[in-house]
Formats: C-alpha cells, structure tokens, sequence
C-alpha cells in the first residue's frame, strides 16, 4: 500500500501524483507545494512562531496552553456502507480530550452497523482514540505536527503573497 507523501496516510485506492511524489488527495497535494515553498522561509522565524503558538491559548476554549495538534478519529456504519475519518485540532490537551471522547462515543454506538467494515474498524478507531486521550503529544516542546502545521500556515502566506504581486505593466507605444 502507498503513503501519502505529505500526511503519511495508507492510500487503499486512487490517490493524486504530482512528479514522483504520491498524495491521498488534491488538499494534500497543495499543502505539500505550499511547504516546498516554505523552505525559503528562515528556521528562526518558524521556531518563533511554533513557540508562540504552543505557548499560546487554546483557540477553542481560550484557556492556557500548551497548544498541540491532536487527532480524533470516528467511524459510521449502515450495513454496506461504512466512513471512517481522522480529524486534526489544534487545542489545549482538555478540549482535545473532550472531541476525542466524543469521536470515541460516536465510534462505538454507530460504527458497528456495517459489514465487514464497521467490525473491522470500529475496534481500531476506539482504540486509537483511547491512546491518543492516554497520551497525546509531549507537552514539554511542540510536537513536529504543530511545526508542519506552522510551517504550512506561513508558506501559505508566503505562496498568497507573490500570487498578488502585480505584473508589470505594459510598456505604451
């Protein structure tokens, strides 16, 4: 099975190249030009801002940080039918904590009902959800999510930026 080139996601079916570079969707492979085009954008500037994020407010509930990327993860099932999603939040580890629990909750209550999927993944995402409530990142630095999350946030600044440079105008004869 492939990755994802940018996310890291197992690609079952499909999937979008780019060169020899392989993504499980087009957002996927828009954020990895964006973070290519990061890369003229100086370490400095990216730490001061990694740090100024981690050590920031949470956006959700506005309370202390650390503020991290984390991952929630749901399943739902109707007997042939079954979706199953992972979600990125950048929170305070509490309201990260309560969107995993509710993923789990829904998980568990809707995302048995489906053959064979729903009884293959019903187990895997509760229990991705459980560890990731157990442990999460490390809240003594920013994990390397929030960085490529910054990173990506800035080269899309960047990449709008040179998108708005007016073009010369032309020359009148």
């Amino acid at each position: 099975m492939a990755k994802c080139d940018y996310c890291g996601c197992t690609i079952f079916m499909g999937g979008v190249r780019a060169g020899q570079q392989r993504f499980c969707n087009k957002k996927c492979a828009s954020e990895a030009y964006i973070l290519a085009a990061s890369r003229n954008i100086s370490q400095d500037s990216i730490d001061r801002k990694v740090e100024e994020v981690w050590r920031g407010n949470c956006p959700k509930c506005n309370g202390p940080g650390p503020v991290d990327v984390y991952k929630s993860h749901q399943v739902w099932s109707a007997v042939v039918l079954t979706r199953w999603t992972s979600n990125s939040q950048v929170s305070c580890r509490s309201c990260a904590t309560k969107r995993q629990a509710g993923a789990l909750a829904m998980s568990a209550v809707f995302g048995w009902w489906g053959f064979p999927w729903g009884l293959i993944l019903t187990p895997v995402q509760v229990t991705r959800n459980i560890i990731g409530m157990a442990s999460g990142p490390d809240s003594s630095a920013p994990s390397a999510d929030l960085k490529k999350l910054i990173r990506v946030h800035i080269g899309s600044q960047v990449v709008a930026q040179q998108q708005r440079k007016p073009e010369a105008p032309p020359a009148i004869q």
